[in-house]
């Protein structure tokens, strides 16, 4: 039999988001994976309704909102069967049928890998890319997608060693996720997805970009738009947070005032944003 892998699902107040991803997961060709759905303390009757559409999804239900990091970490520990394998995915996704194995495979096949992250496209534009990999600069507190904004061509067809996995979707050892400390919950929703690369990292594991996996991402929707106030407001302090917990300690008279410089500039020019944001 195939190695077990957990699907976890996080979902606050999405219900009809969620449904959408679950009806993608439902299809899905890898033998031996669970979907579990954490409800991080939602209003919306979300639980309802996943009971009746799915009643085979595992839902666990947490009294309140705990945040992307804590409510990932904790659906994590709480899940009645460990898996072999975790997979970390946003509610607001659809899935190809065939984007577990790959993840899993090179998982398998490469005991330095870490971390696998598929190919993820606009939902709204099936063929653009929003993810081909993340590249991370602590010097000047930079944290961008490969690829973003681009038609998807042979040049995000090809596996490579990327700096960080996304957590819109992320695959690992849950042994390894277990082991390393799981997402910081200190994060704010933003930069604990690239933290927790830079820790396996710096560990020697490595994170690797999987073409052959595909998803599709319905962008920054719980967050009020692709450039919403909120959104950068969160991006700002997760990077800061980033920034001072990974550079070295004589970095830190050009790290931090250039991160600081990014931010602003990301705030008042779109075109700023479009370049060096690492979550649309």
């Amino acid at each position: 039999m195939a190695d077990s892998v957990n699907i976890f699902v996080l979902n606050w107040n999405g219900k009809d988001l969620t449904l959408d991803c679950l009806k993608s997961l439902k299809n899905i060709s890898y033998s031996n994976a669970k979907v579990v759905v954490i409800d991080n303390g939602s209003t919306d009757d979300s639980v309802i309704s996943i009971k009746e559409n799915y009643p085979d999804v595992n839902i666990i239900k947490l009294p309140e909102n705990i945040g992307f990091a804590g409510g990932n970490n904790a659906g994590f520990k709480l899940v009645k069967e460990k898996a072999d394998y975790s997979i970390f995915l946003n509610n607001d996704t659809f899935v190809d049928p065939h984007f577990v194995e790959p993840l899993i495979t090179a998982l398998e096949s490469n005991t330095n890998a870490k971390q696998t992250a598929p190919k993820i496209y606009y939902a709204n534009k099936p063929d653009t890319i929003w993810f081909a990999g993340g590249k991370v600069n602590l010097w000047m507190g930079l944290i961008w997608h490969i690829g973003i904004r681009e038609k998807d061509s042979a040049e995000f067809s090809v596996n490579r060693e990327i700096d960080y996995g996304t957590g819109c979707c992320v695959a690992m050892r849950s042994n390894d996720f277990d082991s390393i400390g799981m997402f910081d919950e200190s994060f704010p929703m933003y930069a604990e997805d690239v933290d927790l690369s830079l820790r396996f990292k710096q560990e020697g594991g490595r994170i690797i970009f999987i073409s052959e996996s595909k998803v599709w991402h319905k962008v920054s929707v719980s967050m009020g738009g692709q450039f919403s106030i909120a959104k950068w407001k969160r991006k700002h302090m997760g990077k800061m947070k980033l920034v001072a917990k990974h550079i070295k300690p004589y970095q830190i008279p050009f790290s931090l005032p250039l991160a600081m410089l990014v931010s602003i500039l990301e705030f008042f020019t779109i075109p700023v944003i479009k370049l060096f944001s690492s979550r649309d």
